[in-house]
């Protein structure tokens, strides 16, 4: 499973540009996956449904099933977070799988960056972003840079960066 990441500050537009750039990858007969870093308390699940319950009453984990989707809940109880090396064993295997947060990790990363929000570009720092989407020309980079609009050519890139390119061109053809 190939992994590549999106990072970027918060409000450079990670989140829409996955939005997009999985349906592109999928037309092109690739498989894909995602994992969200959330920085902050979050719950999948609310209060008044059966699975809330079992969870509140102490289960460790609780999965729910459908005929549609399935979701699988593992409270830590004061364990701690799990690593990204975790999480991805824990995955079914895909083609592709675009990692959103976790910049500090050591995979391969698109940076997103926009100007505007005030904040230096991260890959001056971190030699594991491997190109850049921006809103904006940018100067100086060593990398390659893309408009932040042009889902195509990023398309491209992440097949390309992820060695990708015979697959989706098996599968389309197959």
């Amino acid at each position: 499973m190939k992994i590549l990441g999106l990072a970027g500050w918060s409000g450079s537009g990670k989140t829409t540009l996955l939005a997009k750039l999985i349906p592109a990858l999928i037309s092109r007969g690739l498989t894909v996956s995602t994992l969200k870093h959330a920085h902050h308390e979050f719950d999948v699940d609310q209060p008044g449904k059966d699975s809330y319950a079992h969870r509140a009453a102490g289960a460790t984990e609780v999965a729910v099933s459908s005929a549609r989707r399935w979701a699988l809940m593992h409270e830590l109880r004061g364990a701690s977070e799990a690593t990204v090396e975790e999480m991805v064993a824990r995955m079914t295997p895909v083609d592709l799988l675009l990692i959103e947060g976790f910049k500090a990790h050591a995979h391969d990363k698109l940076e997103v960056h926009r100007p505007a929000l005030g904040k230096p570009l991260l890959c001056a720092d971190d030699p594991r972003i491997v190109a850049v989407a921006s809103d904006a020309e940018l100067d100086g980079l060593c990398i390659p840079r893309f408009d932040l609009g042009d889902i195509e050519a990023i398309t491209a890139f992440v097949i390309a960066h992820c060695g990708l390119a015979r697959q989706g061109a098996r599968l389309q053809a197959g």
